[in-house]
């Protein structure tokens, strides 16, 4: 019997603040990317898997599109060209009120793998085929230009558009896997979430979670995550007056925990300076970037 199996990597880019994360977790029905309403939330590439009898589709979340400014940016942008490099299909995801600009173009230069242009936030327009004709103009080489809201999951037969271009291919992970990331990362993801939902103005940027205990018990997950900041004000900041401010994020990040490992949780945070660590090659590798 003819083998019909697909499976392919579909790379997901797009601007900060376009949409990519809500889409990927929409695609994937699973929370697998954190989201918030401030740019560059992601700074690493995660995959998710999404599983069928007869498919499978490797999804990429992507850090968002910038020119970099330090050390911490060039290994953002690295995760986006490597998703790139293996990609059987590229979505480039565009908010409705956005135009195409050089950083959009360069991306899109680097694409080799069919391209498909997402519109994202149609929900918030009335203006669908006069944007449509726009983004096709903008990028002929494009196969398609898909109008879509993926925080409301109308994704206007994007799955389907996605598996008739994927290539005949056995699985690529076991079929009972949905990620490429460990439990750790996802704690540490948790928090940086919760960070970023609770400061302001440059903390959140300038923070750094790293989970330095996970002790997974019968009833209960035992976490000791390091918070890091660039300077001793940060620090100041991310604590609050009497620790609230970091009390706060604590009892924000476990109730998510809790949810998202589906156990209880006991979670303690410390809050630790790495002087200016986002210019600093060593201590963005250490970190476990790729510059």
């Amino acid at each position: 019997m003819e083998n019909t199996h697909k499976a392919g990597f579909v790379s997901i880019i797009g601007k900060p603040n376009a949409g990519k994360s809500t889409l990927m977790n929409k695609l994937l029905g699973e929370p697998l990317s954190i989201i918030t309403p401030k740019a560059q939330t992601t700074r690493r590439r995660i995959m998710g898997m999404l599983n069928g009898e007869d498919f499978q589709i490797v999804y990429s979340d992507t850090p968002g599109l910038l020119h970099p400014n330090y050390e911490l940016h060039q290994a953002m942008m690295n995760c986006v060209k490597v998703s790139l490099e293996d990609a059987d299909l590229v979505l480039l995801v565009v908010d409705v009120f956005e135009t195409c600009d050089e950083l959009l173009k360069e991306a899109a230069k680097a694409v080799k793998a069919p391209l498909l242009i997402l519109l994202n936030k149609i929900d918030l327009s009335d203006k669908e085929k006069e944007k449509t004709d726009y983004w096709k103009a903008a990028f002929p080489q494009a196969k398609e230009v898909i109008a879509i809201s993926a925080k409301t999951g109308r994704l206007g037969g994007l799955l389907s558009a996605i598996k008739s271009r994927l290539p005949v291919h056995a699985e690529y992970f076991p079929k009972d896997e949905y990620t490429d990331r460990s439990e750790r990362f996802f704690a540490a993801e948790i928090i940086r979430e919760k960070i970023f939902l609770n400061y302001e103005q440059e903390v959140p940027y300038c923070c750094e979670v790293v989970i330095d205990t996970f002790k997974e018990e019968e009833t209960i997950i035992r976490l000791r995550a390091n918070i890091f900041v660039e300077r001793n004000s940060q620090k100041g900041i991310l604590i609050g007056k009497g620790g609230q401010a970091l009390k706060k994020t604590g009892t924000d990040a476990r109730k998510s925990l809790e949810e998202f490992f589906n156990k209880k949780v006991f979670l303690e945070t410390f809050v630790k300076v790495a002087e200016n660590w986002r210019k600093e090659s060593a201590w963005v590798k250490r970190f476990g970037y790729r510059s």
